[in-house]
Protein backbone atom coordinates (compact mmCIF):
# COMPACT_ATOMS: atom_id res chain seq x y z
CA UNK A 1 0.00 0.00 0.00
CA UNK A 2 1.24 3.37 -0.40
CA UNK A 3 2.38 5.44 2.33
CA UNK A 4 -0.02 7.85 3.27
CA UNK A 5 0.72 11.27 3.34
CA UNK A 6 0.19 13.78 5.74
CA UNK A 7 -0.26 17.25 5.40
CA UNK A 8 2.45 19.60 6.98
CA UNK A 9 1.02 22.20 9.59
CA UNK A 10 1.29 26.16 8.50
CA UNK A 11 3.73 27.32 10.76
CA UNK A 12 2.22 29.17 14.10
CA UNK A 13 1.69 33.00 14.19
CA UNK A 14 5.01 32.81 16.49
CA UNK A 15 6.98 31.13 14.19
CA UNK A 16 6.08 33.74 11.50
CA UNK A 17 7.13 36.46 13.22
CA UNK A 18 10.46 34.61 14.07
CA UNK A 19 11.07 34.45 10.94
CA UNK A 20 10.00 37.92 10.07
CA UNK A 21 12.14 38.99 12.84
CA UNK A 22 15.30 36.75 11.89
CA UNK A 23 15.50 38.24 8.31
CA UNK A 24 15.09 41.28 9.02
CA UNK A 25 18.46 40.69 11.63
CA UNK A 26 20.11 39.41 8.60
CA UNK A 27 19.07 42.15 5.95
CA UNK A 28 20.50 44.67 8.89
CA UNK A 29 23.64 42.84 9.14
CA UNK A 30 24.59 42.64 5.41
CA UNK A 31 23.55 46.30 4.96
CA UNK A 32 25.89 46.91 7.81
CA UNK A 33 28.98 44.63 6.18
CA UNK A 34 28.40 46.55 2.92
CA UNK A 35 28.60 50.15 5.00
CA UNK A 36 31.43 49.49 7.21
CA UNK A 37 32.92 46.31 5.72
CA UNK A 38 33.31 42.78 7.32
CA UNK A 39 35.78 43.07 9.94
CA UNK A 40 33.57 45.88 11.67
CA UNK A 41 30.46 43.41 11.68
CA UNK A 42 29.13 42.78 15.86
CA UNK A 43 25.91 41.88 17.17
CA UNK A 44 25.86 45.33 18.68
CA UNK A 45 25.50 47.18 16.13
CA UNK A 46 23.18 45.11 14.49
CA UNK A 47 21.03 45.45 17.14
CA UNK A 48 21.42 49.10 17.75
CA UNK A 49 20.57 49.45 13.83
CA UNK A 50 17.37 48.31 14.89
CA UNK A 51 16.70 49.26 17.77
CA UNK A 52 16.42 46.65 19.79
CA UNK A 53 19.04 45.26 22.69
CA UNK A 54 21.90 43.08 21.85
CA UNK A 55 19.94 40.80 24.33
CA UNK A 56 17.08 39.92 22.35
CA UNK A 57 18.95 39.39 19.33
CA UNK A 58 20.37 36.64 21.11
CA UNK A 59 17.32 35.14 20.91
CA UNK A 60 17.36 34.65 17.16
CA UNK A 61 21.06 34.31 16.72
CA UNK A 62 23.46 32.83 19.58
CA UNK A 63 26.61 34.27 18.66
CA UNK A 64 28.17 36.82 16.10
CA UNK A 65 29.49 33.39 14.20
CA UNK A 66 25.72 32.04 13.25
CA UNK A 67 25.09 35.10 11.84
CA UNK A 68 28.13 34.85 9.76
CA UNK A 69 27.56 31.72 8.68
CA UNK A 70 23.79 32.90 7.65
CA UNK A 71 25.97 35.85 5.97
CA UNK A 72 28.47 34.16 4.28
CA UNK A 73 25.86 31.28 3.03
CA UNK A 74 23.27 34.01 1.63
CA UNK A 75 26.21 35.86 -0.40
CA UNK A 76 27.35 32.20 -1.67
CA UNK A 77 24.04 31.50 -2.72
CA UNK A 78 23.86 35.08 -4.51
CA UNK A 79 26.92 34.45 -6.46
CA UNK A 80 25.77 30.87 -7.56
CA UNK A 81 22.72 31.68 -8.71
CA UNK A 82 24.56 35.25 -10.95
CA UNK A 83 26.88 32.92 -12.26
CA UNK A 84 24.04 30.17 -12.89
CA UNK A 85 22.24 33.20 -14.79
CA UNK A 86 24.78 33.79 -16.61
CA UNK A 87 26.39 30.10 -17.78
CA UNK A 88 22.50 29.99 -19.36
CA UNK A 89 22.27 33.14 -20.88
CA UNK A 90 22.38 33.17 -24.55
CA UNK A 91 25.01 34.59 -26.16
CA UNK A 92 24.66 37.55 -28.55
CA UNK A 93 27.94 35.95 -29.97
CA UNK A 94 27.09 32.08 -30.31
CA UNK A 95 31.10 31.96 -30.68
CA UNK A 96 31.56 33.19 -26.77
CA UNK A 97 31.96 29.66 -25.12
CA UNK A 98 29.88 28.90 -22.07
CA UNK A 99 32.72 28.90 -19.42
CA UNK A 100 33.57 32.53 -20.34
CA UNK A 101 29.84 33.70 -19.74
CA UNK A 102 30.25 31.96 -16.74
CA UNK A 103 33.61 33.74 -15.42
CA UNK A 104 32.29 36.99 -16.66
CA UNK A 105 29.02 36.39 -14.35
CA UNK A 106 31.12 35.65 -11.34
CA UNK A 107 33.51 39.19 -11.99
CA UNK A 108 30.03 41.08 -12.46
CA UNK A 109 28.54 39.85 -9.55
CA UNK A 110 31.99 41.02 -7.52
CA UNK A 111 32.74 43.88 -8.61
CA UNK A 112 28.91 45.30 -7.85
CA UNK A 113 29.41 44.13 -4.08
CA UNK A 114 32.94 44.46 -3.18
CA UNK A 115 32.46 44.16 0.10
CA UNK A 116 29.99 41.16 0.31
CA UNK A 117 33.12 39.39 -2.25
CA UNK A 118 35.12 40.29 0.85
CA UNK A 119 33.40 38.88 2.93
CA UNK A 120 33.97 35.68 1.08
CA UNK A 121 37.54 35.94 -0.55
CA UNK A 122 38.78 38.90 1.75
CA UNK A 123 41.10 38.37 4.78
CA UNK A 124 39.08 35.95 7.24
CA UNK A 125 37.10 37.33 9.99
CA UNK A 126 39.27 37.19 14.11
CA UNK A 127 38.10 33.96 15.59
CA UNK A 128 35.16 32.96 12.92
CA UNK A 129 35.34 29.34 11.77
CA UNK A 130 32.56 28.09 9.25
CA UNK A 131 30.97 24.83 10.68
CA UNK A 132 33.11 21.87 8.88
CA UNK A 133 30.92 20.45 6.19
CA UNK A 134 28.02 22.84 6.45
CA UNK A 135 25.85 25.28 4.87
CA UNK A 136 28.89 27.65 3.79
CA UNK A 137 30.50 24.20 2.44
CA UNK A 138 27.47 23.15 0.41
CA UNK A 139 26.92 27.09 -0.84
CA UNK A 140 29.97 27.10 -2.40
CA UNK A 141 30.56 23.20 -3.80
CA UNK A 142 27.08 24.68 -5.58
CA UNK A 143 29.28 27.78 -7.18
CA UNK A 144 31.35 25.00 -7.65
CA UNK A 145 29.38 22.68 -9.84
CA UNK A 146 28.31 25.21 -12.18
CA UNK A 147 31.67 26.07 -13.08
CA UNK A 148 32.78 22.28 -13.78
CA UNK A 149 29.67 21.46 -16.15
CA UNK A 150 31.05 24.76 -17.85
CA UNK A 151 34.30 23.48 -18.37
CA UNK A 152 34.21 20.01 -18.82
CA UNK A 153 31.08 19.92 -20.80
CA UNK A 154 31.25 17.39 -23.57
CA UNK A 155 34.32 15.43 -22.03
CA UNK A 156 34.23 11.62 -20.75
CA UNK A 157 35.21 10.49 -18.39
CA UNK A 158 38.24 8.94 -19.67
CA UNK A 159 39.34 11.91 -21.18
CA UNK A 160 39.18 14.07 -18.24
CA UNK A 161 41.12 11.24 -16.36
CA UNK A 162 43.77 11.17 -19.37
CA UNK A 163 44.14 15.00 -19.43
CA UNK A 164 47.70 16.45 -19.40
CA UNK A 165 48.73 17.41 -15.72
CA UNK A 166 52.20 16.35 -15.91
CA UNK A 167 53.14 13.80 -13.65
CA UNK A 168 50.70 13.92 -10.99
CA UNK A 169 53.09 12.29 -7.45
CA UNK A 170 50.71 9.62 -5.92
CA UNK A 171 50.50 11.59 -2.34
CA UNK A 172 48.69 14.47 -4.31
CA UNK A 173 46.52 11.59 -6.53
CA UNK A 174 45.85 9.82 -2.98
CA UNK A 175 44.78 13.27 -1.74
CA UNK A 176 42.41 14.71 -4.72
CA UNK A 177 40.56 11.36 -4.95
CA UNK A 178 39.85 11.75 -1.15
CA UNK A 179 38.19 14.71 -1.67
CA UNK A 180 34.49 15.00 -0.07
CA UNK A 181 31.89 14.57 -3.35
CA UNK A 182 30.18 17.47 -3.97
CA UNK A 183 26.85 15.81 -5.09
CA UNK A 184 28.50 14.58 -8.69
CA UNK A 185 30.72 11.93 -9.65
CA UNK A 186 34.46 12.38 -8.43
CA UNK A 187 36.33 14.11 -11.32
CA UNK A 188 39.47 12.16 -11.99
CA UNK A 189 42.66 13.57 -10.15
CA UNK A 190 44.01 15.29 -13.67
CA UNK A 191 40.82 17.12 -14.27
CA UNK A 192 40.47 18.71 -10.40
CA UNK A 193 43.99 19.83 -10.85
CA UNK A 194 42.50 21.76 -14.10
CA UNK A 195 39.52 22.95 -12.61
CA UNK A 196 41.71 24.27 -9.76
CA UNK A 197 44.15 26.04 -11.48
CA UNK A 198 41.55 27.60 -14.32
CA UNK A 199 39.96 29.00 -10.87
CA UNK A 200 42.43 30.42 -9.21
CA UNK A 201 43.68 32.30 -12.41
CA UNK A 202 40.22 33.60 -12.84
CA UNK A 203 39.45 33.94 -9.27
CA UNK A 204 42.97 35.97 -9.31
CA UNK A 205 42.32 38.14 -11.91
CA UNK A 206 38.86 39.02 -10.30
CA UNK A 207 40.56 39.94 -6.92
CA UNK A 208 43.01 42.63 -8.52
CA UNK A 209 40.48 44.26 -9.96
CA UNK A 210 38.31 44.41 -7.22
CA UNK A 211 40.76 45.57 -4.70
CA UNK A 212 41.75 48.16 -7.13
CA UNK A 213 45.21 46.41 -8.33
CA UNK A 214 44.54 46.95 -11.84
CA UNK A 215 42.71 50.10 -11.76
CA UNK A 216 45.31 51.69 -13.99
CA UNK A 217 43.92 49.55 -17.03
CA UNK A 218 40.66 52.11 -16.47
CA UNK A 219 37.60 50.87 -18.75
CA UNK A 220 39.81 48.40 -20.45
CA UNK A 221 39.70 45.66 -17.61
CA UNK A 222 36.72 43.60 -19.01
CA UNK A 223 38.10 43.16 -22.45
CA UNK A 224 41.27 41.95 -20.86
CA UNK A 225 39.21 39.13 -18.24
CA UNK A 226 37.27 38.32 -21.56
CA UNK A 227 40.74 37.38 -23.39
CA UNK A 228 42.25 36.03 -20.22
CA UNK A 229 39.09 33.58 -19.91
CA UNK A 230 39.39 32.43 -23.52
CA UNK A 231 42.85 31.68 -23.18
CA UNK A 232 42.17 29.91 -20.47
CA UNK A 233 39.86 27.69 -21.40
CA UNK A 234 41.87 27.05 -24.65
CA UNK A 235 44.80 25.79 -22.59
CA UNK A 236 42.86 23.46 -20.39
CA UNK A 237 41.04 21.91 -23.60
CA UNK A 238 44.42 21.46 -25.28
CA UNK A 239 45.39 19.33 -22.49
CA UNK A 240 42.59 16.84 -22.69
CA UNK A 241 42.76 14.20 -25.06
CA UNK A 242 40.57 13.85 -28.20
CA UNK A 243 38.29 10.96 -28.12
Amino acid sequence: MPAVEHPTAPPTLRQRRRAVATQEIVEAAERHVVEHGPAALSLRAVARSLGMSVQALYHYFPNRDALVTVLITQAYDDLADAVQSAADTVPDDPAVPRFVIAAEGYRSWAIARPELFQLLYGTPLRDYAAPSEGPTTRAMRRMSAVFRRVLFDGFTEAQLAAADTRTLSSPLRAHLEALPPDGAPALPAPATVLMLSGWGHMHGLVVLEVFGHTSFMGDHQAEIFHMAMRDLLTDIHRRIPAR
